[in-house]
């Protein structure tokens, strides 16, 4: 079983926890958003496993490193994300030895995202993260340009659930993959993309994150029993403070279910 957790508007934090296994934090919102960080002080304090990300999907570049190890020293959640760059495995690489460097003693385990935009730059950052480095989970990203190198289609989400599909598969079978090691999915494409890992027995899968069901809710958009086949391209944090009134509690939930059912049965 993968564990799930999906990003939410604060109105709903509470309904979207019970339907989650874990909670995943944005950095940049806990400083920006005193109801945000509130609410996240309250789950640690429940003992809820969170992930604290440093927002670089968000913002398009890491969290400073400084403020981000002040936020983990603040909050400590069970897991963070090492600051990383954006399909840059040398760059991301060298951010991650100098965050250990400086601020190896932060409280939680560690989550290096690999990087870079070919399959042998992918590879390379993989084996840093995995063996030069202490990182306790290693995290995949659901939209490498990577992917639609790899596989080619005019539905770009296609490509990106598919290509890292792929790519997970050939780092199982290249031997690269350390199967005692957790891993983390970050973010979806098309939500039947975890159909697959649960045909493959992935045992070394442990956790996704993705508001993509919260999202679609949001919109007024419900999954079918497939899944969808397009993606609303607004991030959850620009919806984080959607008054209750405009939001249909049904469809989340009901997208929230289904994706359930599609990634765990």
């Amino acid at each position: 079983m993968i564990k799930i957790a999906h990003e939410a508007p604060i109105e709903i934090f509470d309904e979207v926890q019970r339907l989650t296994d874990y909670d995943y934090a944005l950095v940049h919102l806990l400083e920006q958003n005193g109801r945000y960080r509130d609410t996240f002080e309250r789950a640690v304090k429940k003992g809820r496993e969170i992930i604290l990300d440093n927002s670089i999907f968000e913002l398009e570049e890491a969290f400073e490193a400084d403020r981000f190890a002040q936020w983990v020293e603040r909050l400590k959640p069970t897991w963070y994300i090492v600051p990383d760059a954006l399909e840059n495995a040398v760059k991301t690489m060298e951010q991650m030895a100098s965050w250990f460097k400086t601020y190896g003693n932060v409280p939680g385990k560690s989550i290096g995202v690999v990087q870079g935009k070919t399959y042998q730059e992918i590879k390379d950052c993989y084996r840093a993260i995995d063996e030069l480095s202490p990182c306790d989970m290693i995290a995949i990203s659901f939209d490498y340009s990577y992917y639609s190198d790899s596989i080619p289609h005019p539905n770009k989400y296609v490509s990106w659930m598919l290509g890292r599909v792929k790519l997970l598969g050939d780092l199982e079978r290249d031997g690269i993959i350390n199967k005692d090691k957790p891993h983390h999915l970050l973010g979806c494409g098309l939500p039947q993309e975890f159909s697959f890992y649960k045909n493959a027995n992935y045992k070394w899968l442990y956790s996704l994150d993705t508001s993509n069901p919260v999202v679609h809710g949001l919109k007024g958009i419900e999954y079918d029993r497939e899944g969808l086949w397009s993606k609303e391209s607004q991030k959850l944090h620009e919806l984080i403070n959607v008054p209750i009134e405009e939001i249909d509690i049904e469809k989340v939930t009901s997208n929230i279910e289904k994706f359930r059912w599609l990634t765990n049965g």
